[in-house]
C-alpha cells in the first residue's frame, strides 16, 4: 500500500477525534452544517394545513389481521406500510369527511406474508391489492371519479408495485395495471425503469429508531475504519452462476478488496454492526436484488458517508436531501477503482459531508419514529403529496369514462383473494 494512502487515512483518523460521530438523538451537541438553498427549506416544510387525507376503513384481513398473524412485519425493512397507516390514523391531516379530502389512502399490508426466514412473499400481493381496490370502488364513489389519480398507496416491495423480488420478473410483470393512475409511495427508485412511474414518492426503507438509539457510542469516538460493509457478496441460492445478483457489483467489491487493509468488509453480521458504522468514514451501499437497502438509512443516522453503488438510483426525498453533497456516487463499472476514488477525496470535502450528515433534520427525515416527530419520514411523504396539489382537473373522468383495464395483467393476478 502506497505511503500517501496511509497518510490520508491518518488525517481522517485525526479528524475522527475532532468530529463527533452521527447520532440518532436530536438533542446531542454536534458539529453540524445546515443544508443550503431550497433543499433545506423543503426538508423543514410543515405539511399540516396544506392537505387533508381520508383513510379508507378496510376489513381487518387487509391489514391488522395479517400483522396479528406475523408480528415480524413490524421490524422488517418493509414496515413503512404499517407505520404510515398508524401515523395517518392519528395525524392532524386526517379528515373523516371524504368530500373534503385531497388524497385517499388505502391501508393494505402487501409485504406481511413472510417466509420462515422473514422475507416477504410477493406472489399474493397483486390479488390482495386488486381485492382492496375492488372493495373501495364498490363501496365509495371516490375511486371511480379519477380511477385512483387522487389516491396513494404505500408499496415497499423490492420493486414496488411490480410485486417481485427479482428484477427480470418484476420488469416482465410491470406495475399492477389498477395502480397506473395512483401515486405510489415506494422504496424502489431507478430512473427509466418500468417499476417507477412518474410522480411516485421514493421513501427510505424502515430501520428501527429505538434499536439504533440503544447502540450509540460516545460522540468523540474516532472513525478508525476507512471503508465498512457487511452483507452478501454472492447469492448462491438464487444466483448460482454469480453474475446476476447486484449486477456483479458486490462480487467486484469482494474480489478486488477482500485483502485490502483499507476495507473492512465481510459477510458476517457482528453484534457490533451499528457501533462499527459509527467508527467508519465510508459505508458501502451497493445494490442487491434491488438498488436500495436499509444501509443507506443506517449510514446517514450514524454519520458514515454513504458510498452509493447503484446506477440510476432515485434516492429518498431527493428534492429535500442533497445526496450529492452528503454521499459519494460510484458507477457499478468503476467498483474496481473504489480505493483510488475514495482516497482521492480531499479531507476538507469529507469533513463537510460529515457536518451535513450530523444535521438533525437530515437524520429525522430518514426515520419512521413512534410517535411521529416534526420533519420525519412521515412528514416528508405528506410534503411530497402536498406539493402535488391542487390536482389538475384532467384527472377527473367524464361520466362513463374508463381508462384502466380491470382484466389486464397475468392471469394469476385475476384470481380472487
Amino acid at each position: 500500500m502506497e505511503i500517501w494512502k496511509w497518510v490520508f487515512v491518518g488525517v481522517l483518523w485525526y479528524a475522527g477525534f475532532v468530529l463527533s460521530t452521527g447520532a440518532v438523538e436530536l438533542g446531542r451537541s454536534q458539529h453540524t452544517e445546515r443544508i443550503s438553498g431550497s433543499a433545506g427549506d423543503v426538508l423543514e416544510d410543515d405539511p399540516v394545513g396544506r392537505l387533508k387525507v381520508f383513510v379508507y376503513e378496510l376489513p381487518r384481513k387487509y391489514n391488522k389481521k395479517i400483522l396479528q398473524k406475523d408480528p415480524r412485519c413490524l421490524t422488517h425493512m418493509f414496515a413503512a406500510e404499517i407505520f404510515m397507516h398508524r401515523f395517518l390514523l392519528s395525524s392532524p391531516v386526517r379528515t373523516l369527511n371524504p368530500d373534503e379530502a385531497d388524497w385517499f389512502y388505502t391501508p393494505v399490508y402487501t409485504t406481511c406474508d413472510l417466509t420462515t426466514n422473514g422475507l416477504p412473499l410477493p406472489f399474493k400481493s397483486p390479488r390482495m391489492m386488486r381485492s382492496a381496490i375492488q372493495l373501495i370502488s364498490s363501496n365509495w364513489p371516490y375511486w371511480n371519479r379519477t380511477e385512483g389519480a387522487d389516491h396513494f398507496f404505500v408499496v415497499p416491495h423490492d420493486f414496488g408495485a411490480c410485486f417481485h423480488y427479482q428484477e427480470e420478473k418484476a420488469i416482465e410483470r410491470g406495475i399492477l395495471p389498477l395502480l397506473q393512475r395512483a401515486t405510489l409511495v415506494q422504496t424502489f427508485g431507478q430512473r427509466n425503469h418500468v417499476c417507477l412511474k412518474d410522480g411516485s414518492i421514493t421513501v427510505p426503507p424502515y430501520a428501527p429508531p429505538q434499536k439504533m438509539q440503544t447502540h450509540l457510542i460516545p460522540e468523540k469516538t474516532p472513525r478508525s475504519i476507512f471503508v465498512y460493509f457487511r452483507g452478501l457478496f454472492y447469492d448462491v441460492g438464487n444466483d448460482p452462476e454469480g453474475g446476476y445478483y447486484a449486477r456483479g457489483a458486490r462480487a467486484a467489491v469482494w474480489e478486488n478488496f477482500k485483502d485490502n487493509p483499507l476495507f473492512d468488509i465481510s459477510t458476517e453480521h457482528p453484534a457490533t454492526y451499528y457501533e462499527d458504522m459509527q467508527r467508519a468514514v465510508f459505508c458501502l451501499c451497493p445494490l442487491g436484488w434491488a438498488p436500495w437497502s436499509p444501509r443507506l438509512v443506517e449510514a446517514v443516522i450514524f454519520g458514515c458517508i454513504p458510498v452509493i453503488i447503484a446506477d440510476d438510483i432515485v434516492l429518498p426525498f431527493a428534492d429535500a436531501i442533497p445526496w450529492e453533497e452528503i454521499g459519494v456516487y460510484v458507477d457499478e463499472e468503476d467498483v474496481p477503482n473504489l480505493d483510488t476514488i475514495l482516497t482521492s477525496i480531499p479531507p476538507e470535502v469529507i469533513l463537510r459531508k460529515q457536518r451535513l450528515l450530523a444535521n438533525p433534520s437530515m437524520k429525522q427525515a430518514m426515520l419512521f419514529p413512534q410517535p411521529a416527530q416534526p420533519g420525519d419520514a412521515f412528514h416528508q411523504v405528506l410534503n411530497g403529496l402536498a406539493r402535488k396539489l391542487p390536482h389538475d382537473r384532467s384527472v377527473y373522468l367524464r361520466p362513463g369514462e374508463k381508462i384502466l383495464n380491470w382484466t389486464a395483467g397475468p392471469v394469476g393476478d385475476l384470481k380472487p383473494w
